[in-house]
């Protein structure tokens, strides 16, 4: 299993490629949906679906170009699936921008297993920075994407719509840091890290 970061937009958010040399899934589109593209066709992968850490703005801004290209389905969590097309809940009517407004997802995402393709993914709900915050573990390759959840020594900003800073902390103490300290968290934004750094590192966890 392989990853490839694209660090896209104004916000410099992480849409994650993650492959197996043939197919791919596209988590977080953020931005400059043509680059998404052309990164996946230069890989020669086939795209097998979109999954959304949450709705956030900066993460779906090339949701429906990506998803049209393709013609391949979306993923989120049932909470926020009305966020998509909603501009003052996935945030693009508060920060001067214009309106993002996508369909709505195909499918609707609880804590569990999930198999798409060749991939297995064990998804964490992990609220806080959002109410539908998910957390996407692949376990045979010791990673997770984690969204806005947990970044290298710090957190997601709690203080947008559904936001928490006590469930963020809940989160991250009884999801994330049960993960083996050496599996690595790629987040929405910024440099990946990895469980024992955090566990050791981060000022946020008391």
């Amino acid at each position: 299993m392989e990853i490839k970061k694209l660090t896209l937009g104004p916000l410099q958010t992480n849409c994650y490629i993650v492959h197996n040399q043939t197919e791919a899934l596209i988590i977080d589109p953020s931005f400059d949906g043509e680059y998404i593209i052309n990164t996946i066709d230069k890989l020669k992968l086939s795209a097998k679906a979109i999954l959304l850490t949450h709705a956030h703005f900066d993460h779906i801004g090339a949701l429906e170009e990506v998803r049209s290209h393709y013609n391949i389905p979306v993923y989120i969590h049932a909470i926020e699936k009305g966020w998509l097309r909603d501009p003052s809940l996935n945030g693009s009517s508060r920060f001067g921008m214009k309106p993002v407004v996508c369909k709505e997802a195909e499918h609707e995402l609880t804590e569990g297993k999930m198999n798409i393709g060749n991939f297995s993914i064990d998804i964490l709900h992990v609220p806080g920075h959002s109410p539908g915050s998910l957390a996407f573990v692949f376990h045979q390759s010791s990673f997770a994407i984690g969204g806005d959840c947990l970044f290298r020594e710090g957190i997601g900003r709690t203080d947008l719509v559904g936001g928490n800073f006590e469930e963020i902390q809940k989160s991250i103490q009884e999801k994330l840091f049960l993960l083996p300290d050496s599996f690595t968290v790629y987040p929405g934004h910024g440099p990946k890290t990895t469980i024992r750094h955090e566990k050791s590192n981060n000022p946020f966890i008391s």
